[in-house]
């Protein structure tokens, strides 16, 4: 196990490394994974006009703390954690990204290497909007092609809140997600449609696949049984995570969701200026709705595994 703390930058940037695969961690930038890398291959989507292969900022860029409508938005790409519902309409729904504490504020790190296994805590500020304090825990084990992710979020403020904790990870377009689905289901939740909804098929029926495509707009869905998988340039990352059968979930009902956009002409006023860098897809866990009082804690437990596209792993 290998565990490197880079200083050079204006942030500390943590690598982890395994062997079979190396992480990149960027505390300073949401708590965010930047750095996934699998036989020499960048599985994560990192924006290449604000970070290098470092992690480090490029082209005169300066990190800040940003708020504001969605053109403001900074993205850095990776795996970040985020509240959930997101909106705009009302104080129940956060209003991100961006974000100035959640997203692009500072996360402390706690960095732990005992008998071959290695983990960074990362932890942010309390945010006064949601009242909360999110906490990232990413753990990687000798010699596994996966790692394990958990997250957490806690009511910081003197009042109850209600959340749900909503975990995104963003790779470069040009593969295929599938979803694993339960009995009972029904066709996905159309959510933020920018131009139009991602299509979808259902080749067996456990499965529900979205194709690469150029669309932005997202599915969300009420049936997920807790396993995402996206094939792209000959790696498949399986991410597998908890569900809680009969528990309210946010976004109607969805445990899990596919987001897809890519470049255009204009920016997308009507979702607030957004105007996507790349081809990107996200594949999103979200928990349960939880009232929390003050002190309690909402988590979700992920796993995420990489092999080789035909390699192990089956359909979802």
């Amino acid at each position: 196990m290998h565990v490197e703390t880079d200083t050079s930058g204006p942030y500390e940037v943590v690598w982890l490394g395994n062997g079979t695969l190396r992480l990149g961690v960027v505390p300073a930038l949401g708590g965010r994974l930047l750095s996934l890398v699998h036989d020499g291959d960048e599985l994560l989507w990192r924006n290449p006009a604000l970070l290098d292969d470092r992690l480090h900022p490029v082209g005169g860029h300066r990190p800040e703390r940003t708020s504001g409508p969605m053109a403001n938005w900074r993205n850095y790409g990776g795996d970040k954690t985020w509240p959930a519902p997101q909106g705009w309409s009302s104080p129940r729904e956060w209003a991100g990204p961006p974000d100035p504490v959640l997203d692009s504020g500072p996360y402390a790190a706690d960095v732990r290497a005992v008998s071959g296994d290695a983990t960074v805590v990362l932890e942010s500020e309390h945010d006064p909007r949601t009242g909360l304090r999110l906490r990232r825990e990413i753990r990687l084990r000798a010699g596994e092609p996966g790692y394990d992710l958990r997250v957490s979020a806690v009511n910081a403020s003197p009042f109850p809140v209600r959340w749900a904790v909503w975990n995104v990870a963003q790779y470069p377009g040009g593969g295929t997600v599938q979803v694993g689905v339960g009995p009972g289901f029904g066709e996905p939740v159309e959510l933020a449609v920018g131009t139009t909804a991602p299509t979808w098929t259902r080749p067996r029926p456990g499965t529900v696949e979205v194709p690469a495509q150029d669309a932005v707009g997202k599915l969300g869905f009420p049936h997920a049984t807790g396993r995402l998988a996206y094939t792209r340039a000959g790696h498949r990352l399986t991410m597998e995570f908890d569900v809680h059968d009969g528990a309210a979930y946010p976004d109607g009902g969805s445990r899990a969701e596919v987001w897809m956009e890519h470049p255009l002409d204009r920016p997308l006023e009507h979702l607030g200026g957004l105007a996507p860098p790349a081809r990107i897809v996200e594949c999103e866990a979200l928990g349960p709705w939880e009232t929390l009082a003050p002190g309690a804690e909402t988590a979700l437990g992920i796993r995420v595994t990489v092999a080789s596209a035909g390699e192990g792993g089956g359909t979802p």
